[in-house]
């Protein structure tokens, strides 16, 4: 198979996205939480492999007519912000003026760090919270806190975009990534099982959700308190 169709491909990959947007937007609006998160934990999937399938096959080069950086950051807008932003506000875990305050805290500010061009450290990290408000609403979900305690979090993680905090990608930040990788993957594993119950607060998976969020939320923090050696 030709290179330059393969990487045309991965374009067309990324691009389903969108439809996977559109799919969760309307389970959405039909109030079918699970059935949102769903096809939001496919799209995150799809997300995780179409980045390593765009170097392999070199796209900018292979296929230059199509911006890949640019399709993924429509996608990433929609599927880890606003849909989520979305669907907190719309579910009731956040009522009255708190849930106003996080969907403008959380659309605004994501806006403007997906859009920062300093987003990106060296090794391939994120310098401030990345804005994976997918991940922090599929677990909020499973674990329904109390309002003041999501919008605590919402807040402190909204600032957290734009301090000079380190927050790994699990697929591109080399250190410790033979860990990083499997727990990533394993959030993915749990974040479907919970969605798939219908977030019955009896399963199981919200453990492995807890404990998955925690190690992918504060590893790229403890990296930068410890120093790799040389």
């Amino acid at each position: 198979m030709d290179i330059r169709f393969k990487a045309l491909c991965v374009h067309l990959l990324t691009a389903t996205g969108a439809v996977l947007s559109m799919l969760a937007l309307l389970a959405a609006a039909d109030q079918k939480w699970s059935l949102m998160f769903l096809w939001l934990v496919v799209a995150f999937f799809v997300d995780g492999i179409d980045g390593p399938l765009a170097r392999r096959y070199n796209v900018k080069t292979n296929s230059p007519l199509y911006d890949g950086e640019l399709m993924d950051l429509i996608v990433d807008y929609l599927t880890y912000v606003f849909i989520p932003a979305f669907a907190l506000f719309k579910s009731g875990l956040l009522p009255g003026w708190p849930g106003w305050l996080a969907i403008i805290a959380i659309t605004y500010g994501s806006v403007v760090y997906f859009s920062d061009t300093r987003m990106k450290t060296k090794d391939k990290s994120f310098s401030g919270f990345p804005g994976a408000w997918n991940m922090l609403v599929l677990v909020m979900f499973a674990l329904s806190p109390q309002p003041s305690t999501i919008l605590v979090i919402v807040v402190a993680l909204t600032v957290a975009m734009f301090m000079p905090l380190k927050f790994i990608h699990p697929v591109r930040t080399k250190r410790w990534r033979v860990v990083s990788l499997p727990v990533a993957l394993a959030w993915t594993f749990f974040a479907g099982w919970a969605a798939w119950v219908n977030f019955d607060p009896a399963s199981w998976a919200h453990w492995g959700l807890v404990m998955t969020s925690i190690y992918l939320l504060f590893v790229g923090i403890i990296q930068q308190i410890i120093p790799e050696r040389s």
